[in-house]
């Protein structure tokens, strides 16, 4: 499936797409530039929680606040350099170039140096409790995907659309990533990232204040369990998709 088909969009408006331009109208932005920058930090302390990073938010600030009493450790520089990666996507177009630069700033602690910032080359599998969950696509054909996946972008990106389109588009992007599984780690936190990336593109800056990462967290495995859509990259079953795309607009109740 391209993340431009709109197969499901009918039925997504009657589930949850017509509520949204009610949902943003009433969502309380803050034109704060100190809420602003805490809000870019709770989007990356909830974005690692997902991935099993166990420092809270409440944890994570009063770290910020009295660094030189506290022990930083590899949990704190990963959610920190996962801030630099939000920051830099909000001062840079979403384009193939900076997402991959995003990943090499926030995968530092999770890839050696040559891995960062790269497509993988090897095979991948998200793997549960009972063993393996999901074999993604293999690696010699990750390339080619992740260039139909840009230019899916790119004309989405010159599109003229209006929110309900930009919140269905920006879910499938998400969960497009997710299934090509690009990278050989940071794939969750890339997924999360791009997809706000997206509707910030769309729609403006202040939308890189909405909690989608905290809904994620506060739902994981709901997400976990609408984002399993098949066993392998070519068993997906998008006519199932539309339980994962409508968990976003909720992040803005």
């Amino acid at each position: 499936m391209r993340i431009t088909d709109r197969k499901y969009f009918e039925t997504y408006n009657q589930i949850v797409g017509d509520e949204i331009p009610r949902l943003i109208r009433d969502f309380n932005f803050t034109e704060n530039k100190r809420s602003f920058d805490y809000l870019t930090k709770s989007s990356a302390v909830y974005s690692s929680n997902i991935e099993g990073n166990s420092i809270d938010l409440n944890s994570y600030m009063n770290y910020e606040l009295n660094k030189e009493k506290f022990k930083g450790g590899k949990e704190i520089e990963e959610i920190e350099n996962l801030i630099k990666a939000y920051e830099f996507a909000q001062q840079n177009k979403l384009n193939e170039t900076n997402f991959k630069n995003c990943h090499k700033m926030f995968s530092e602690t999770l890839l050696i140096r040559s891995k960062r910032g790269k497509y993988r080359i090897e095979q991948v599998g998200v793997f549960g409790k009972s063993g393996l969950a999901y074999m993604a696509v293999e690696p010699e054909f990750v390339e080619q995907e992740m260039k139909i996946y840009f230019q899916d972008i790119e004309e989405l990106i010159s599109s003229d659309l209006n929110e309900k389109e930009v919140f269905y588009f920006a879910s499938l992007i998400h969960l497009k990533l997710a299934h090509i599984h690009p990278f050989r780690d940071g794939n969750g936190r890339a997924a999360r990232l791009i997809e706000k990336w997206f509707i910030t593109e769309k729609l403006g800056h202040h939308f890189w204040q909405i909690p989608s990462e905290e809904y994620y967290k506060t739902n994981q495995a709901r997400y976990y369990e609408t984002i399993n859509l098949g066993v392998n990259y070519y068993e997906l079953n998008y006519d199932k998709c539309l339980g994962f795309l409508e968990m976003l607009p909720y992040c803005l109740q």
